[in-house]
C-alpha cells in the first residue's frame, strides 16, 4: 500500500505537528506502507519521509521543476519524480497512491486533501481519503462539513468518507477496510 501524504512545508508552530508527524512515519515504515508525498526535505513533509525511510520504508517524491531548483528537493528518496508543474504533481501522486491522507499544513494542503476529497465523491476514483488529527487540528474543517451539511449541501455519506484518525495503527486499520460510498450523479 502507498498512501499520498499532503501535510505543511512548514513544521507548524507546536512541537506536537512534528512528533506525531515523526511517529506515523516511522509506523509506515515498520508496517511496509508506503509514501508517495510533495518530494521536498522541508517542514512536515520532510519530517514524514525521514521517518518512513529510517524506519526501512519506501518514500517517493513528486516535485514540480521550480521547486526542485530551488533546491527544496530531499535528496535520498527511494524515488524521485519530477514533473512540470503543480498540475502535475498532483495527477502523478493520485496515480501512484492507493489512498490520500492531510496531516497539518496550510492552504496547499487543504486544496489537494479537497481535490482528492472531491474526485472520490464524484466516483473518479475508489480511493480511501482521510485527515491525521493531530490536536484537533481539523475539528473546525469537521464542523464546517457539518454545516454545509445542515444547509444542504453536502450529504452526510460524503462526510462520513473522510476518515478521520489520530493513531497510526486506527489510521492503517481504516485505510485498509474502507468501502466507498456510491458516486454522488448515480
Amino acid at each position: 500500500m502507498k498512501i499520498a501524504v499532503y501535510c505543511g512545508s512548514r513544521p507548524g508552530n507546536e512541537p506536537i505537528y512534528a512528533a506525531k508527524a515523526r511517529d506515523l512515519g516511522e509506523y509506515f515504515g515498520r508496517a511496509g506502507i508506503g509514501v508517495v508525498f510533495g518530494g521536498g526535505h522541508v517542514g512536515l513533509m520532510g519530517v514524514v519521509a525521514d521517518a518512513t525511510l529510517a524506519a526501512g520504508g519506501k518514500v517517493y517524491g513528486v516535485i514540480p521543476e521550480h521547486l526542485r531548483d530551488r533546491e527544496l528537493a530531499h535528496g535520498g528518496l527511494t524515488e524521485l519524480h519530477v514533473v512540470k508543474d503543480m498540475h502535475e504533481r498532483k495527477a502523478r501522486m493520485a496515480e501512484l497512491a492507493d489512498g490520500f491522507l492531510a496531516l497539518p499544513g496550510g492552504i496547499g494542503t487543504l486544496e489537494e486533501l479537497f481535490e482528492a476529497w472531491t474526485w472520490a465523491q464524484l466516483g473518479l476514483h475508489r480511493k480511501p481519503c482521510a485527515i491525521y488529527n493531530i490536536d484537533g487540528f481539523y475539528d473546525p474543517l469537521l464542523a464546517m462539513a457539518a454545516t454545509m451539511e445542515r444547509a444542504g449541501f453536502l450529504s452526510r455519506e460524503y462526510i462520513d468518507m473522510l476518515i478521520r484518525a489520530d493513531q497510526p495503527d486506527v489510521l492503517v486499520d481504516a485505510l485498509r477496510r474502507y468501502q466507498p460510498p456510491g458516486e454522488k450523479w448515480r
